[in-house]
Order: C-alpha cells, then sequence, then structure tokens
C-alpha cells in the first residue's frame, strides 16, 4: 500500500476490542475510537475545550450503539492529522460521549475524546488491515 502512495497508521486494539487511534485536530493530539459505521466523526462535548475549538448549535440529531436522538452541535477544525495524513477545513459532530466513554470505563479502557467515522475514512480511502493493526490513509 505504501508503494502506492497510502500512509500507514498504526492501531491500537482495546480491552473493548474497538481500535484506538490517534489523531491532532489543529495540532492538538488526541484519542478516538476508528468506527467505519459511524457515518460522521465525532467529538465528545468535553473534549472541545482540549482541542480548543467553537461550537455552533445543529439541528441534527445524533443516534449510535445505546443512546438515541442526542442533540448535537458542530465544530470546525482548520486541520485534522492522523500521523502523516492531513485534511483540512474538517466539521465534527459534537455531543456528549459520556455513554461510549462510560462503557470503556466498563472494560477497563481510557476515555476517548471522540470518534473518527467514515466520512474521513473516505476522504482518506482508508484502506484496514486488521491483521496487522493498521489503517493506510491517501
Amino acid at each position: 500500500m505504501e508503494s502506492k502512495g497510502f500512509i500507514r497508521v498504526s492501531l491500537k486494539k482495546i480491552n473493548s476490542n474497538h481500535f484506538k487511534i490517534k489523531a491532532k485536530i489543529d495540532g492538538i493530539t488526541g484519542d478516538f475510537i476508528l468506527d467505519t459505521g459511524a457515518s460522521n466523526s465525532c467529538l465528545g462535548i468535553h473534549a472541545v475545550s482540549h482541542f480548543k475549538l467553537e461550537v455552533e448549535d445543529s439541528e441534527v440529531k445524533a443516534a449510535g450503539a445505546g443512546a438515541t436522538d442526542m442533540l448535537t452541535q458542530t465544530a470546525a477544525a482548520k486541520r485534522v492529522s492522523i500521523g502523516k495524513w492531513t485534511i483540512k477545513n474538517k466539521e465534527f459532530v459534537v455531543f456528549d460521549l459520556s455513554h461510549v466513554n462510560h462503557a470503556l470505563a466498563v472494560v477497563s479502557t481510557q476515555p476517548v475524546h471522540g470518534i473518527i467515522g467514515a466520512d474521513i475514512l473516505k476522504t482518506g480511502r482508508a484502506v484496514i488491515d486488521y491483521g496487522r493493526n493498521c489503517v493506510y490513509l491517501k
């Protein structure tokens, strides 16, 4: 994959059997779950101050495993980097991810700042190598 111009990024399998990935938003590093089933990349409301982002209200409601009809906001990042791969001007859905972090705590896993979803994975033409615990982005 690397010979075809893709960038390899390591994934860490966590106790919940999810993959955790590091990403930078406007130069600030955070922990994220990689979720191919999430249509949009998300930030927990608690993470907005960590990344020094401003939020705007949204009329869209979020739903996910264990939660529905959650009120959302949006936050725009100038730059998102995963490894050496970068995307500019990315909007995140912002909502309460406490149900996600609670589920992670139950299996003795550290909380995450958000979720990297299909929107970013599609933009990066992601190829996930489950055998090598990595994702390739282009």
